[in-house]
């Protein structure tokens, strides 16, 4: 087992039931979650020493942040506490041909407004194998794009491995802003969560693969030539054919070598959000057990899929359930 450090925003999600729309919904469900606390679940639900670091209100909002948490075995002793509010977004979940909608309400959050990393570095990376953050965490603010790149550089000087999922969230920053910041954090990264969007909106990869190549190992290349020191670049396939339906594919380029998970048609889709940290936690999950690339790319598919089988953020499965779920096949009765 491995010991895993992951940082960012963990917040109050609040979303209405299937068929409602926002305005007229007079109840709401309640959840907490963020892709970096997302990915502590997972990999705590499969028997790793997680860290999860962040910044709550010393309120009963935060006091449930740390309940969800502790729920899940996460370790929470770098969870500050004092900040004045607790971020918050609105989800109007999306059913059929109509999409899901987020509104966000984080701006000045205690996460967000942080000027300086107010965390011992000299211990947060102790005998860490792993830390884990994501390009949503440089969107929240100019310090933060300063202090993402500081926390990589401590990171490494300690000897561990980073993980960037690079999460782009149009809502945050724009596309000319994020590639600006990510190209200067690459540099620091092993692992990295990017596919064909990534490479050509934010890293401004334009040529076209041959028609003979795959076109996502051609852009695992291209984003492997600007950063030969990412040893891992993974992400997912998704066809929509619904809000309810969605096909999924896993891939990953590792060793200059392409490898794609099985076909998962997932219908009905209960809860997409967070799909994307669950395989995510897959992945890493797969590097720190030393699985062969394409069991770790079967393994992280199919705890994506999982995750759209149940309400909330996160991953709610362990290992061996996730392994249950590949040896028998969707939708069969493990006896």
């Amino acid at each position: 087992m491995g010991k895993v450090v992951t940082l960012g925003e963990i917040m109050l999600r609040l979303s209405t039931q299937s068929g409602n729309r926002l305005v007229q919904s007079n109840s709401l469900q309640a959840h907490y979650g963020g892709g970096e606390a997302n990915v502590a679940i997972s990999l705590a639900n499969y028997g790793h020493e997680v860290i999860f670091a962040s910044k709550v209100p010393d309120t009963a909002l935060g006091e449930a942040v740390f309940k969800h948490l502790h729920g899940y075995q996460v370790d929470t002793h770098y969870l500050l506490t004092g900040s004045q509010r607790l971020g918050t977004y609105y989800l109007e979940t999306g059913i059929g041909g109509r999409a899901a909608a987020v509104i966000y309400d984080r701006a000045e959050s205690g996460f967000a407004a942080m000027n300086v990393l107010e965390w011992d570095l000299a211990t947060l990376f102790d005998d860490v194998d792993i830390f884990h953050i994501s390009g949503i965490t440089p969107a929240l603010s100019k310090k933060w794009q300063t202090m993402t790149l500081e926390l990589m550089k401590q990171a490494k000087k300690s000897g561990c491995k980073v993980s960037f999922d690079s999460n782009y969230r149009s809502k945050l920053w724009s596309q000319k802003e994020a590639g600006q910041v990510i190209r200067q954090l690459l540099p620091y990264v092993d692992y990295c969560s990017a596919g064909k969007l990534d490479a050509v909106n934010l890293l401004g990869i334009t040529n076209e693969p041959a028609e003979q190549e795959h076109e996502l190992a051609f852009y695992y290349k291209e984003m492997h030539r600007l950063f030969p020191n990412i040893q891992l670049f993974y992400s997912t396939k998704r066809k929509i054919y619904s809000a309810s339906a969605n096909q999924l594919i896993g891939t990953l380029w590792q060793d200059n070598h392409y490898y794609e998970s099985d076909i998962h048609e997932i219908d009905p889709i209960i809860d997409r959000v967070g799909a994307g940290d669950a395989f995510a936690g897959g992945i890493l999950h797969g590097v720190l057990e030393q699985m062969t690339p394409q069991a770790t790319v079967d393994f992280a598919t199919a705890a994506a899929v999982l995750k759209h089988t149940v309400h909330g953020d996160c991953n709610q499965f362990n290992k061996e359930e996730v392994a249950d779920f590949l040896r028998s096949g969707s939708g069969k009765i493990i006896r």
